[in-house]
């Protein structure tokens, strides 16, 4: 058996099992009444809406369109029509007050200007991996991408204090949009959802505090090809199911391979998966068609990122455990 038929869903039934989990999660486990997804016009949020639906009802889910100055302009339309298809409330919020507040753009910005002197804060920009990670040792180096007027986009090496600023300055976003979803999980006495899939949720993909901040994560079992067949028995729309991963993060257009994966997600799903069954690289070679050193750098890669982002997982430290809440001190991130 390949190891992309291990990865076949069965929707109808991955659809029954999850909602089922869901409405017992919302309703037993945490006593709320309902749900708020955030909708960015991705596929994991679209997926994420259309099973809360499902699971507890369009009159008990709310949906949060969270755009700020730097967002694609097609992610408003594609989630308020999907939410509206799917019948439940929604509201959009503009974030950019926000994050003009926090500093974001502006501390963001010295940093890039450190890295790029010539710098203006209306010159679009984007962080990017320098990509080639199956074809050799060399460790993935960032860049920043900068698109000068007439069109041309530049890109420099970013020394990794730079690097760590503008990520710490753009993970404002993340934290902004988490700290609306509670405000309206708590006005409505709803949970709030996290989207991740199985991709991000294991590799660490996700801001501690912002998306990474849930009460219950629908998805985070499904490997990314799981997620887009569960898609199509939902129904989402075709014009969200082709549109690529992507960060949405930065002004210039960015996906999820250039920022932080340096694979395709089909790629990565085969990978993953073989890596979690314990395959060898001459396996996973053969698979994708790829060299055994390949494969193996592949494989390396998924480690080196559990490794790096483990901290993400771990519930605050205590020093000395509280025995009446053992069993609670799982907090989410």
């Amino acid at each position: 058996m390949s190891l992309a038929s291990g990865l076949q869903l069965n929707p109808a039934e991955a659809t029954e099992r999850i909602t089922a989990t869901l409405r017992q999660q919302v309703g037993e486990t945490l006593r709320r009444r309902g749900l708020v997804v955030a909708m960015s016009g991705g596929i994991d949020s679209s997926v994420c809406a259309a099973l809360a639906a499902r699971a507890v009802g369009p009159g008990h889910v709310f949906g949060l369109m969270l755009p700020e100055r730097e967002s694609d302009g097609q992610s408003l339309g594609l989630a308020t029509g999907w939410a509206q298809a799917l019948g439940i409330a929604y509201a959009v919020e503009d974030i950019t007050p926000m994050l003009d507040a926090f500093g974001c753009y502006r501390r963001r910005n010295a940093a890039i200007r450190r890295a790029m002197p010539e710098f203006q804060d209306d010159w679009r920009c984007k962080v990017v991996l320098s990509g080639g990670r199956l074809d050799s040792e060399r460790l993935n180096v960032s860049y920043l991408a900068v698109e000068v007027p007439g069109g041309e986009v530049r890109r420099v090496r970013l020394p990794a204090a730079e690097y760590r600023e503008i990520v710490a300055a753009t993970n404002f976003k993340q934290r902004a949009r988490k700290m609306l979803e509670y405000f309206h999980a708590d006005r409505l006495h709803f949970a709030v959802v996290g989207t991740p899939n199985r991709l991000e949720y294991d590799q660490g993909f996700f801001v501690k505090g912002g998306d990474g901040l849930a009460d219950v994560k629908p998805i985070a079992h499904l490997y990314k090809s799981q997620v887009y067949a569960l898609a199509e028995f939902l129904g989402v729309p075709a014009a969200i199911r082709s549109r690529p991963p992507t960060t949405d993060t930065y002004s210039l257009p960015q996906t999820q391979e250039e920022f932080f994966f340096a694979l395709p997600a089909a790629m990565l799903d085969l990978v993953l998966f073989a890596h979690n069954l314990g395959c060898d690289p001459a396996a996973v070679a053969a698979e994708l068609g790829r060299t055994p050193e390949e494969a193996a750098r592949a494989l390396k890669d998924v480690d080196q990122k559990r490794a790096t982002t483990r901290y993400l997982h771990l519930p605050p430290l205590l020093i000395e455990p509280v025995p009446e809440l053992t069993d609670l001190e799982r907090e989410p991130v």
